[in-house]
């Protein structure tokens, strides 16, 4: 049918096969309900499943992120310590302000920037934004997460600094390169590991050939001491604290080659972690085996359902776990990229059994983070082998300690049914379970995070279930009016490590629902974006998917093998919609060509970041949809590379993209943005899949092939040489 919107060309009308998504049974009880819609077609507004009018019934019961979401809860508690954020005159007019939140890539110092420039009245080159250490006066103010940090820092500007307001300036809105942008790619940006610590020695670490697996003992202890350049060798002693010290067994060394072919050297006698012998698809049925079955739906009632799996997703950021430890009898200091810096710096406080005062933290910035680094593991490490070694630590996880021993989204398992009944949708229910999220962080500050973790040891607390509950509830929504709907999370309880990835329960869930909307609008013969138009919630979101709908050309004649898919997503009062285009000619290596996107963030501060943001998560959407997860095999995953963890290159990302920002929305709040690009896209490159294959899109990475030589357990890969031209 046509797109009245866009104008685009019409699709191709719907063969008379049964419909994706439509069960044999489905059809027979939607026939026999014929006589019912046609009666009705004139009564109350219920109309047949062609017409492009339907009698919406509102969401119910009302979507708890309409009251509340994270961001909100996260800027009311930052708002009391906001006149602590520091900001100081510099020489020459300038003004420096430290940040409390983490920059790791996201563009939020440079946010920061712009908006205290037009507070004070000063130019943007006249601002410094440096990171800053641990201030447990700032309290939950130095969390970085939920996408809320300009959200916060937005609202609570006018407390910040103690200077006086300025005259009106303009810097907020404008295209405004990253301040860091040219450090960065010329190599002046410092990150971790370029901090100059006197005498800070490398080191890295041998694990277990098993997930969270126990050390027993070394046993050639003297042969690898006698190897070039090594300093000393420890196992990591374990603690009992919030989160415990991930096991292993450090080498320091004068060189991170030689402390590299020491730990491949170590003979490490280790008990099996408490998840040896699983692998994906004995996870995936205890996820599938937690859920409870759906009730029968009504007499006549027509429905779409489907079941889907998701693997396990490496956080796998540029830069891997890295610490820098200097731990002496009464006092530490540390180095690192942090989201928590607070709960960091009273963690190792009461692990040292030092007072407060004598631990200092720099929260260093950092390449990537995407959630990983809410927790402070190679922290940990580092502490203890500073002190074990009575030297500094400059520890570096390698990539393969980061995929299998670092912090993973977790695997999860989805079961998903829409209800339409005289040619409506009048419910719409999911379930959902997965690995238990581990949330002992909490809110940055160490009372919350030890009553999270209580009791102490258990893979799952009753602190952390109702924690992990509390953040599906404020952070996963439905743009939707699908009448009864229910989501409901149920936690897996495995000791497995487990983190929030970029939007970690939002976009599979999402992901799921724009999926199943794709397969109800065809099962009502109806456009998908005609549909969506019909069902959406709020004019924000309609906008913005017809928006994309017109500058893509929604409809528009495809050859075989190539399709569009839509998607639209509503998160952190922010508003997006995506539609890509992708060449399926080889399904095995399924391309996306091109991608439209939407946003409407309410106030836009910097349009050159959000474009950034929004790219940033298209190419994540790319990735685990399409390619990247990980493969658990006798309880570790098999990926430990970026030649093994298929995440997306330069190659597989479109060279046509483009983001459409919408203009300011008037009387609204700012809305987040990092976790906001990926669900739209996600659902947009799934329903493009299955438009240009007819397959129907089930598990997740849909490419995920064991294409090469596992790394074997408990050993890093041999270096490679590159020899140096004569």
């Amino acid at each position: 049918m046509e797109h009245p919107e866009s104008g685009a060309a019409p699709t191709p009308a719907p063969s008379h096969d049964e419909p994706p998504g439509m069960r044999r049974r489905d059809l027979l009880g939607y026939a026999a309900s014929a006589p019912l819609i046609s009666a009705a077609a004139g009564l109350g507004g219920l109309a047949a499943p062609s017409s492009a009018q339907a009698a919406i019934l509102p969401m119910t019961p009302p979507d708890t992120t309409d009251l509340i979401d994270i961001g909100d809860a996260v800027t009311v508690t930052a708002l009391p310590t906001m006149p602590l954020v520091k900001v100081s005159k510099l020489a020459n007019g300038r003004v420096r302000m430290e940040l409390p939140r983490f920059e790791s890539g996201q563009g939020i110092a440079t946010a920061a920037a712009m908006m205290l420039a037009d507070k004070l009245g000063l130019p943007l080159n006249a601002i410094e934004v440096g990171s800053a250490d641990a201030s447990p006066e700032l309290m939950y103010n130095q969390l970085t997460g939920g996408s809320s940090s300009v959200r916060s820092l937005h609202a609570g500007m006018p407390l910040i600094g103690g200077l006086a307001t300025g005259s009106a300036n303009a810097v907020v809105g404008q295209r405004v390169t990253r301040l860091d942008a040219l450090d960065i790619v010329t190599g002046r940006k410092k990150f971790t590991l370029d901090q100059a610590v006197p005498d800070a020695k490398p080191t890295m670490v041998c694990r277990p050939p098993t997930i969270n697996g126990q050390f027993v003992r070394i046993n050639n202890t003297t042969a690898v001491m006698g190897m070039p350049g090594v300093l000393g060798i420890a196992p990591i002693p374990a603690t009992n604290g919030i989160v415990p010290t991930p096991p292993g067994v450090a080498v320091m060394a004068e060189t991170f080659g030689q402390a590299w072919a020491a730990v491949n050297a170590l003979d490490v006698t280790w008990t099996a972690g408490a998840v040896a012998g699983e692998s994906n698809a004995s996870i995936q049925q205890k996820l599938k085996s937690a859920l409870l079955p759906f009730l029968l739906p009504p007499l006549g009632a027509l429905t779409v359902e489907g079941e889907f799996e998701f693997a396990a997703v490496s956080h796998c950021p540029m830069e891997t776990e890295c610490a820098i430890a200097d731990v002496r009898a009464d006092r530490a200091e540390i180095w690192s990229g942090l989201q928590s810096p607070i709960v960091t710096q009273q963690a190792v406080a009461a692990d040292l059994g030092l007072p407060l005062d004598k631990v200092k933290v720099h929260a260093v910035p950092s390449g990537g983070s995407f959630g990983r680094r809410l927790f402070w593991d190679a922290t940990l490490q580092a502490v203890q082998i500073s002190k074990a070694l009575g030297r500094p630590c400059r520890l570096m996880y390698h990539r393969t300690d980061d995929m299998r021993h670092g912090r993973v989204r977790p695997p999860m398992f989805h079961r998903a049914r829409a209800t339409m009944l005289l040619g409506q949708v009048i419910s719409f229910e999911q379930r959902i379970a997965g690995v238990r999220l581990d949330t002992r962080h909490g809110f940055g500050e160490m009372l919350g995070a030890a009553a999270i973790a209580l009791p102490n040891g258990f893979p799952q607390t009753v602190g952390n279930f109702a924690i992990e509950q509390v953040m599906f509830k404020t952070m996963v929504t439905s743009p939707y009016n699908f009448g009864v709907t229910t989501k409901l999370l149920t936690p897996v309880a495995m000791d497995i490590n487990t983190c929030s990835y970029r939007s970690v329960h939002i976009q599979p869930s999402r992901l799921v629902e724009e999926i199943l909307v794709d397969e109800m609008a065809r099962a009502l013969r109806k456009d998908p974006v005609a549909f969506r138009l019909e069902y959406l919630r709020l004019p924000r979101a309609r906008a913005v998917l017809k928006a994309v709908a017109e500058a893509a050309q929604w409809g528009k004649a495809m050859p075989p093998g190539f399709a569009q898919g839509v998607g639209v997503h509503q998160e952190s009062k922010s508003f997006t919609a995506c539609i890509v285009e992708i060449d399926a000619r080889v399904p095995a290596d399924i391309k996306v060509t091109r991608a439209t996107i939407a946003i409407d963030v309410g106030t836009p501060i910097n349009p050159s970041g959000i474009e950034a943001q929004m790219q940033g998560g298209l190419c994540e959407s790319i990735s685990i949809v399409l390619t990247a997860g990980l493969h658990i095999q006798n309880g570790l995953p098999l990926e430990g590379s970026y030649s093994q963890y298929h995440f997306a290159r330069m190659k597989n990302y479109p060279k046509d993209v483009k983001v459409i920002i919408m203009p300011p929305t008037s009387g609204e709040a700012i809305g987040g943005l990092g976790e906001v690009g990926l669900s739209a896209s996600s659902g947009a490159i799934a329903n493009a899949y299955a438009r240009a294959t007819g397959k129907k899109p089930r598990s997740f990475p849909l490419n995920f092939p064991v294409d090469f030589t596992p790394i074997p357990p408990g050993k890093l890969p041999t270096p490679v040489v590159v020899p140096v031209p004569a």
